[in-house]
């Protein structure tokens, strides 16, 4: 008998349970992918065409529906409200060399100066400065190494989210979110923050060695390889690369440095700042900078990141659209120009009651 190989792609295999397609208010299975309920958007669950297909008028009524005008107005909302932002003075940049779309890739260092010439680390000393910066060296550096979370590193992210809570732009996005009925209190709304972006999932070979926070804002390195080749696009995760500072989503290639963990890391010469591709239309903090640079020798073309936002400020925006938009363009106004941000969720593993970790979420380069 004549054996017939059928290849099938991943779309084909894979459309059904990705896709809100012909599912709309289908009963919640622990077994899909992603859902098409009713409460899938206050889970961080919902497929990524739920909109599309499902057209929801919210979970109880339409006034719970965040519009893409409520996008608008309650980023600009935040966006004044971050007192704890980098003034003009306290941050000096030096983006040197702009790179063309056909350049970014070249692994070329065609800026001989560091980024950053100056920065005002008074800033540092502000509380939700101090507790950002001590989360950042309380992760191990590779994928797949179980990550050993101590007493003290719990405390330090309970300090952080208690530090970012007392913060008017922090405080501004849970009345916006408690208005359209995603959480019933403060409380509920920090013990989900605490789960979303700090909850432990596998990266690597089963053990429990990522969290969406780690991912965002501390970058990390990947099992794999002995060398950088391949790694050239922004962050990614390709054979041959060991280092990696993002993860491929479909084809895209997302993460990046935060600007305070990126000025660290030049300061201390372990971050090489190459070119930049765009430079934002904002002329005070935050900005919004296209990086190319090599982290520890490895090279990354990055996308757009913001400059000078206090770290409740990239906290809020990402939380923002996690929640709002997962999975899709959320469209935003920072001092009345355009800015998108682009989350994923993490598909493997869930936490409560089928809710999803944050992935990655990065700013989509104009």
């Amino acid at each position: 008998p004549r054996t017939t190989l059928l290849f099938l792609s991943p779309k084909d295999l894979y459309t059904a349970p990705d896709s809100c397609k012909g599912r709309c208010e289908e009963p919640y299975s622990k077994e899909d992918e992603c859902h098409c309920n009713a409460e899938c958007e206050r889970y961080h669950n919902c497929c990524e065409d739920y909109y599309r297909h499902c057209r929801p008028v919210g979970f109880s009524s339409s006034r719970d529906t965040i519009t893409d005008e409520d996008l608008l107005h309650i980023s600009e909302q935040l966006y004044e409200a971050d007192h704890n932002k980098a003034q003009p003075t306290d941050i000096a940049i030096n983006p040197q060399y702009q790179a063309s779309p056909d350049e970014t890739g070249d692994q070329e260092d065609r800026s001989p100066q560091p980024l950053y010439k100056y920065v005002n680390e008074e800033l540092f000393s502000k509380p939700t400065y101090a507790s950002f910066i001590k989360l950042l060296d309380n992760y191990q550096r590779v994928t797949g190494r179980e990550e050993d979370v101590t007493a003290e590193e719990l405390r330090e992210q309970d300090n952080f989210l208690r530090e970012v809570m007392k913060t008017e732009l922090m405080k501004k996005l849970f009345a916006f979110l408690h208005k359209k009925n995603r959480y019933g209190s403060e409380q509920e709304f920090v013990a989900d923050l605490k789960e979303m972006w700090f909850g432990l999932y596998s990266r690597g070979d089963g053990e429990q060695d990522s969290s969406g926070f780690e991912h965002i804002f501390s970058g990390r390195a990947c099992t794999g390889g002995t060398g950088g080749a391949g790694q050239h696009q922004a962050g990614g995760f390709t054979p041959g690369s060991r280092l990696c500072l993002g993860e491929v989503k479909k084809g895209k290639v997302s993460g990046f440095h935060n600007w305070i963990r990126f000025y660290l890391l030049e300061k201390q010469g372990i971050v090489n700042y190459f070119s930049h591709n765009f430079n934002g239309p904002w002329d005070t903090y935050p900005d919004v900078l296209g990086l190319q640079f090599s982290w520890d020798g490895f090279y990354k073309e990055v996308g757009s990141a913001f400059i000078g936002c206090s770290p409740e400020f990239e906290f809020g925006l990402y939380t923002l659209c996690f929640i709002a938009r997962p999975g899709r363009a959320c469209h935003l106004s920072l001092g009345g120009y355009s800015l998108s941000i682009q989350t994923y969720a993490w598909t493997k593993s869930t936490y409560g009651n089928g809710k999803k970790y944050i992935a990655t979420a990065y700013v989509i380069s104009p």
